[in-house]
């Protein structure tokens, strides 16, 4: 009651993976000697093994947004024509850096919540075969949507155009298979599932993207991927590297490769149907129409802000969870499952949630959201586990 520890609870900045924390301690090396040209090529290479893809991995100081710009900048130039999925706040991004850097964008909308479909795609690119690139979210968290990357990249797969998949907060929550789907540039970012602070981003790229860049007339200079690609092979950064957090992704890395990529989404696809299986039997609705596992959007109940339950959530139990964005503001809140949580926080979060809607007088019967939440972990325990336990 009297003592609240902080809990970050939202889909970005996630909880810091402690082995990564304490390895930022290490931080006073210089770049440019041997001992940092063996973590970053260590760092280069377990990423790509992580990621589970033969393309070239490079990584830069930035927010994810810088890899979206460098992706636009290195493959692309001004006027050409491009297609670009919105369904969301970053999703609109997408839109705004191609009119930024002069590309005639056609761009297909869906509504908050709902995801652009596959055929859309297929049907655009049909229509149009002088399209050069095609932009979506694997994840997009604004809503809580996840879109169909499998099959959107194979239809690009057949074409000359390149895929740009941000998959910021999708690497760590869903299959994300890169090299068969034909997933030409996909963005990462490090304060995501990765468990680490914001200001890393990352990419993989093609040989189709490469090939793409010799074309590119977009001007660059700090955002220069082949830069950093001739830089990477000598375990160096084109530019002055963020060490830290350097540090601190040798350690993630290293944790991932522990467990297994597969099993971090895992852990995100449990968490994220346990929430949803939870907060429909407490008599609340699920925002999107094609839920992913980076985050759950959430409808208040009738007539209540989601704001109220973000500012309780704050005030009661000093735990951040996110509100809507831009006109979802007050519409939805939402749960994040991507990195560093586990069914310990999901127990809380529930139980908490709970409290918070039987004070606003929502009808609440105290522990069945949680009971939900146990009965996923039991149903997923391996047999063994279950064995020893009964």
């Amino acid at each position: 009651m009297y003592i609240k520890k902080q809990r970050l609870l939202t889909p970005g900045p996630t909880p810091l993976l402690p082995s990564a924390l304490h390895a930022m301690m290490g931080s006073d090396i210089h770049h440019r000697t041997e001992d940092f040209r063996n973590l970053y090529k260590q760092v280069l290479s377990d990423l790509k093994e992580v990621l589970s893809t033969s393309n070239d991995v490079l990584v830069l100081v930035a927010s994810g947004t810088g890899a979206l710009e460098a992706a636009t900048q290195n493959f692309f130039s001004p006027g050409d024509e491009v297609v670009v999925c919105s369904a969301g706040k970053f999703g609109e991004r997408w839109v705004e850096l191609m009119k930024a850097w002069g590309m005639k964008a056609t761009v297909l909308s869906a509504p908050y919540g709902d995801a652009v479909q596959p055929e859309k795609v297929e049907q655009a690119l049909a229509q149009n075969p002088n399209i050069k690139g095609v932009f979506v979210q694997a994840s997009e968290t604004s809503t809580g949507t996840q879109h169909d990357v499998k099959r959107m990249g194979l239809a690009v797969k057949k074409t000359d155009a390149v895929f740009v998949v941000d998959a910021i907060t999708g690497i760590g929550t869903m299959p994300l298979n890169i090299d068969a789907w034909g997933l030409d540039v996909v963005i990462g970012g490090s304060q995501k599932a990765f468990m680490i602070p914001p200001g890393l981003a990352f990419l993989a790229v093609s040989s189709k993207a490469w090939n793409m860049a010799e074309s590119s007339k977009t001007s660059r200079y700090y955002f220069d991927l082949k830069r950093e690609k001739k830089n990477a092979v000598n375990g160096e950064s084109a530019w002055t590297p963020n060490t830290a957090l350097l540090l601190a992704f040798a350690e993630s890395l290293k944790f991932i490769k522990s467990i297994g990529m597969d099993k971090l989404v895992e852990n995100a696809q449990l968490l994220a149907r346990a929430t949803r299986e939870a907060v429909t039997g407490l008599g609340l609705q699920l925002f999107s129409s094609a839920p992913g596992s980076s985050v759950t959007a959430v409808r208040p109940p009738a007539g209540m802000d989601s704001g109220v339950i973000v500012k309780e959530f704050r005030s009661r139990f000093n735990a951040i969870i996110t509100n809507g964005q831009g006109s979802m503001k007050g519409q939805i809140f939402r749960l994040a499952h991507l990195g560093y949580f586990d069914f310990h926080d999901l127990f809380a979060i529930i139980a908490e949630l709970e409290i918070i809607l039987a004070a606003q007088g929502h009808s609440v019967r105290f522990g069945s959201g949680v009971a939900t939440v146990q009965n996923v972990y039991a149903d997923a325990l391996p047999k063994e586990a279950a064995l020893a336990l009964s």
